[in-house]
């Protein structure tokens, strides 16, 4: 059986939302992890809002687990904020384990060049049935910077994520990290997973909405899976959906 996995940051829950849709619906993913996904409720609220309840309705996934971080303060309320794991197969256990502060309110939640240093964060874990086998989905939008390189606050990061997807079996760990590949971050991960995408992309960042240069050179986005799980394909898609462009991976259970 093989199963189509995309990650996805979504941009604030969705900017370009009327794309994002008819993205999803094209490439038709099996599992599909989000991130900056808003689970408001309220019809009269625009679809960004309310994208966890928009995408499962809109693109056919019968399951979906969302992981509030905080409530972000904005104009037109306090809307959840997090992380979202959307599949067409069951999600039969789910927990969500927060490794930066805990959940809380954060004003000016989408204030350009706002410091959200310290607005919460952590990692999700969907277990999925496939068939016979359980697939144990990780998601997460690791701590922002000022920079992408190491702190304490991100090896503690990776210290929590390892100690959550060590030894489980066909595991697969994805998000936007906000560190580079190349620091102690990410190599302590590399230590029990494989990252499908080292050293092949340029950047993770969707230059026609970041046009700053020095995003040309950014990688953030990254997509992990366990020694056990075969990895049949992966491939970064250069869409204009997002502020990041999308991780697909195709593996076989």
């Amino acid at each position: 059986m093989k199963i189509k996995f995309i990650c996805l940051n979504l941009w604030l829950g969705g900017k370009l939302f009327e794309p994002i849709l008819e993205f999803i619906r094209k490439e038709n993913p099996d599992i599909l992890a989000v991130q900056e996904a808003y689970d408001a409720k309220g019809e009269n609220l625009e679809e960004r809002f309310r994208s966890v309840d928009v995408i499962k309705e809109n693109c056919g996934f019968e399951y979906q687990f969302f992981s509030a971080t905080c409530d972000a303060v904005l104009p037109e309320g306090k809307i959840p904020a997090g992380n979202a794991i959307f599949s067409r197969l069951p999600i039969v256990k789910t927990d969500t384990i927060f490794y930066h502060s805990s959940f809380k309110e954060v004003d000016s939640y989408e204030a350009p060049g706002g410091d959200y240093s310290q607005t919460p964060r952590n990692v999700q874990h969907a277990v999925i049935k496939a068939d016979d086998t359980e697939l144990n989905i990780f998601n997460t939008q690791g701590v922002w910077g000022k920079d992408s390189e190491d702190n304490e606050d991100r090896l503690k990061m990776s210290r929590a994520i390892v100690g959550a997807v060590k030894d489980k079996p066909n595991a697969i760990l994805c998000g936007d990290f906000n560190v580079f590949p190349n620091t102690e971050t990410i190599r302590n991960i590399e230590k029990h997973m494989k990252n499908l995408f080292k050293d092949e992309l340029k950047t993770t960042f969707n230059v026609k909405q970041k046009p700053n240069p020095i995003f040309a050179n950014f990688v953030v986005d990254m997509l992990f899976a366990s020694n056990d799980l075969k990895v049949v394909d992966h491939y970064a898609l250069n869409v204009d959906v997002s502020d990041h462009l999308p991780l697909v991976g195709v593996f076989e259970v």
